[in-house]
């Protein structure tokens, strides 16, 4: 009998053990309000609050090329846009057009000066350099001064090799504005890029040629 009782005594101690030694596994499978455990509760938690989840690192995000991830946006908008008119789309001039961009951005050579009003800046190139010059720059001064960008005024002239691009305002505060983008930033404002982008590849819109 007294064997039995040491031995009840032993078990009784050894459980108490556990339960200080290990609270939180404990406490953590026991049903809490409607039944769930504390990590099923956890689970729940991660599948409803976004973010919360470990990001998946499996599968890749990058396009490889920015002209190309340009192409896919596009193709999943109109691929999205049930209206889309597919015997009109031309993906090729969108394409084109991008190449344009390139050459434009990291091949031509500018030499800005300051003017009053703003800046004149002469934008040359070769080969396919000058083709692109000639189409982007003209269109871009063209969209700014039709909208009125920010009271600026902007023009082209021709060049054998390229143009010569003027960019002024009537407003001191513009004008330090105009002479702080200089020519790569007067290129990419206005938002109205993205829009015409679009528009390439549903056959709505090209550049002049």
């Amino acid at each position: 009998m007294k064997s039995m009782l040491a031995t009840a005594v032993m078990v009784l101690v050894v459980s108490a053990a556990a339960l200080v030694v290990h609270p939180v596994s404990v406490v953590a499978q026991q049903p809490v309000g409607n039944g769930m455990s504390n990590d099923q509760m956890q689970m729940m938690h991660q599948q409803m609050v976004p973010g919360s989840q470990t990001s998946d690192t499996t599968t890749p995000t990058m396009p490889g090329q920015d002209a190309f991830g340009a192409v896919q946006e596009i193709v999943r908008l109109l691929e999205a846009d049930p209206k889309t008119d597919w015997s009109k789309v031309n993906l090729e001039a969108l394409r084109q057009h991008l190449i344009d961009m390139n050459e434009v951005t990291l091949k031509a050579d500018t030499l800005t000066k300051p003017i009053e009003g703003g800046i004149e800046v002469t934008v040359t190139g070769t080969g396919r350099t000058v083709e692109a010059i000639q189409r982007m720059v003209p269109a871009q001064a063209h969209q700014v001064d039709q909208t009125h960008l920010n009271g600026w005024s902007a023009k082209t002239e021709p060049l054998p090799n390229g143009v010569l691009l003027t960019v002024t305002s009537s407003d001191p505060q513009q004008v330090q504005h105009i002479r702080g983008l200089g020519f790569i930033g007067f290129m990419a404002s206005g938002s109205h890029h993205q829009a015409h982008h679009l528009a390439m590849a549903k056959g709505e819109f090209v550049h002049s040629q």
